[in-house]
């Protein structure tokens, strides 16, 4: 996609993620990698009143480009896409059921298969760190080592993938398995999968939703 596209794919699908109700008012961001930095949503934007004019490109070196601010989160984007260079897209939200498990500190165990879309057998909750600062982006990028996403304690979830709509689809999951898990535990303790049987799950996931050689 040139440019604009671009433009327009985050600003639509920041009205997709609202319209879903996996972003609220003005929290949340997204971003894609563009030429040598990225462009990402605007801070204290939220959907409503979003145009392509208002996203921001910023630099690998931080500096940035637009009439806006960038999202104050820019840092762990620009992070993710330097350590990271297999994904194009981030996504940042405060979805109710991740954040409520971000809040109890709790990883996701092997407690159901679909983990495995996510690249492991759990969903790590990256340490605590005020919003906005290097130790938030340092903590999020060691809890997503081998994985397309992690909670953010106390704060949200931050989910990734080769473009927007790939990072949408791990957004949607990582809130789909939190308020699962969530559901579990008021009744008791989930029965978690052993080794040996995730295992078998990343095996046949090695070709799931790709299209036949």
């Amino acid at each position: 996609m040139n440019e604009s596209e671009l433009r327009s794919e985050l600003v639509r699908m920041t009205s997709r993620l609202d319209e879903l109700g996996l972003s609220h008012g003005a929290s949340g961001n997204l971003s894609v990698r563009y030429k040598d930095g990225m462009l990402i949503t605007p801070s204290g934007f939220g959907a409503e009143g979003l145009t392509i004019d208002d996203i921001v490109f910023v630099h690998l070196s931080g500096e940035s480009q637009g009439r806006w601010h960038p999202s104050s989160e820019w840092l762990f984007h620009r992070d993710i896409y330097v350590g990271r260079p297999e994904f194009g897209a981030v996504i940042h939200t405060h979805s109710n059921a991740a954040t409520a498990l971000a809040c109890l500190r709790r990883d996701l165990p092997p407690f159901h298969y679909m983990l495995a879309l996510l690249g492991g057998n759990s969903l790590r909750c990256a340490d605590y760190a005020t919003f906005g600062t290097q130790a938030l982006s340092d903590n999020a990028l060691l809890a997503m080592t081998d994985r397309k996403a992690c909670l953010l304690a106390n704060h949200g979830m931050i989910a990734a993938g080769k473009h927007l709509a790939e990072a949408f689809k791990h957004t949607v999951e990582v809130e789909n398995l939190s308020e699962l898990y969530l559901r579990a535990l008021a009744v008791g303790e989930p029965v978690l999968l052993t080794d040996d049987e995730f295992a078998d799950v990343l095996n046949r996931f090695a070709t799931y939703g790709k299209p036949k050689q």
